[in-house]
C-alpha cells in the first residue's frame, strides 16, 4: 500500500502559538519515537501568521495514520493544548511518486 501523507494547519488563539509550538513540539518527538508507522513529522511555523502552525506528517500506511489519529500521543496533545485551538484541518495525499507508480 502507498504511503499517506498529511498537510495539516492549526489556527490558535492569539497570543497562544508560543504555548501550543512546545506541546506540538513534544507531540512530534513522541510521535516519531513511540510510532513505527510514523516516517516524518514536520512542524512549521509562518512567519508572517502568528495564529498558525503547519503541519508535515508522512506515514508508511492508512492504518499507521489512524493509529496516531487515535493513539496516547494525540489524546495527550488534545489534553494539554485543546482549549487553545480555534481549528484544526488536515489534508491527506498521496506522495507524488507514488500516485504515478
Amino acid at each position: 500500500m502507498s504511503k499517506v501523507a498529511l498537510i495539516g494547519t492549526i489556527v490558535v488563539q492569539p497570543g497562544t502559538r508560543d504555548e501550543v509550538l512546545r506541546a506540538a513540539l513534544a507531540h512530534r518527538e513522541r510521535c516519531l519515537k513511540d510510532e513505527p508507522g510514523t516516517l516524518v513529522f514536520e512542524v512549521l511555523v509562518p512567519v508572517e501568521d502568528a495564529t498558525k502552525l503547519l503541519f508535515y506528517e508522512l506515514y508508511t500506511d492508512l492504518a499507521s495514520v489512524e493509529a496516531h489519529s487515535n493513539g496516547k500521543s494525540m489524546a495527550q496533545l488534545k489534553s494539554d493544548i485543546g482549549s487553545k485551538i480555534t481549528s484544526l484541518s488536515a489534508i491527506q495525499c498521496t506522495p507524488g511518486a507514488e500516485a504515478l507508480a
